[in-house]
């Protein structure tokens, strides 16, 4: 006897937190019975478990899918305004798979999809702070502040987003590309940081997810990942699990109030280039002038 989150997210059906708000909202059933209740518990080979009507079985075997999304998909399996959805784009897959993660409508780059839910949750959870490396074109052209103050948090929601690593990778009139490197998932996050300085992304694109990179890989293309890169991303989850401090969205998630992110040695602001006064703004403060007498 399994509790019903772990045997859908075991299943492909969904992370066992969405697995939990299926629940909730009254779309899974055993044997025919409507269940709510988060603690219930069944057997996958004896009971009959449904989720919107379907019977869901457990998989024979595990599929990994590397996407590079394009801009104009919702990373979800269904869309209630029936926009297109990254499944679209997977026509031929007829195992059950889901994205794992999120990368909003407007961007575009690599996406995880799977049936493999312990594998899906590690990488999806605080406690593991799996990096997302992004590129951003933005508008206008950010100095060293920005970038420092990107690269050590912005107050999003009330919460302050985790360090991060940001490089300033060229610039071209009045339209900057930088680099940014994320151990959290927010939502619609690093447009929402760059508003906040004042720089709104133009172009968001996902390069990499953990050690997953295929720059190869053509808009709209997948395929599945080979078993060495499914062993290097799970020997990344668990040294990633034991090397790394608390954040301040694992701690959230944990429910300590208050707690604070803690920097990775090595996670700063880069710029190129960055020399004299602007330089040492971006890593020190000034300091205090003393008052003559």
């Amino acid at each position: 006897m399994e509790r019903l989150q772990k045997i859908l997210s075991r299943a492909g059906v969904a992370s066992r937190r969405a697995a939990e708000r299926l629940m909730a909202e009254g779309r899974v059933s055993v044997n025919h019975a409507t269940v709510r209740e988060l603690g219930t518990k069944a057997d996958p080979a004896r009971d009959d478990i449904r989720v919107d009507g379907r019977r869901i079985t457990l998989p024979d075997r595990h599929v990994y899918l590397l996407l590079n999304k394009p801009a104009g998909y919702v990373t979800t399996r269904s869309d209630p305004q029936r926009r297109p959805t990254v499944l679209d784009l997977l026509a031929d897959v007829r195992e059950y798979v889901y994205p794992v993660g999120r990368l909003d409508f407007d961007s575009e780059g690599l996406l995880l999809l799977t049936n493999d839910g312990t594998l899906a949750a590690q990488l999806t959870h605080p406690r593991h702070g799996v990096p997302r490396v992004y590129e951003a074109r933005l508008l206008g052209v950010p100095d060293a502040r920005d970038l420092t103050r990107l690269a050590r948090g912005i107050r999003l929601d009330e919460h302050k987003t985790a360090p991060s690593h940001v490089e300033r990778l060229r610039v071209a009139g009045d339209r900057t590309t930088i680099r940014i490197t994320l151990r959290e998932g927010r939502n619609r996050q690093v447009r929402r940081m760059c508003d906040a300085i004042g720089h709104p992304v133009e172009q968001l694109r996902r390069v990499a997810i953990g050690p997953l990179r295929d720059p190869g890989l053509k808009l709209g293309q997948y395929r599945p990942l080979t078993d060495d890169e499914v062993t290097r991303l799970r020997q990344h989850v668990a040294r990633q699990s034991t090397d790394r401090p608390s954040t301040g969205a694992e701690q959230k998630h944990s429910g300590a109030p208050g707690a604070r992110a803690v920097a990775k040695p090595g996670f700063r602001a880069t710029s190129r280039p960055i020399s004299g006064p602007a330089r040492r703004s971006a890593h020190r403060s000034p300091r205090p002038r003393r008052s003559s007498r």
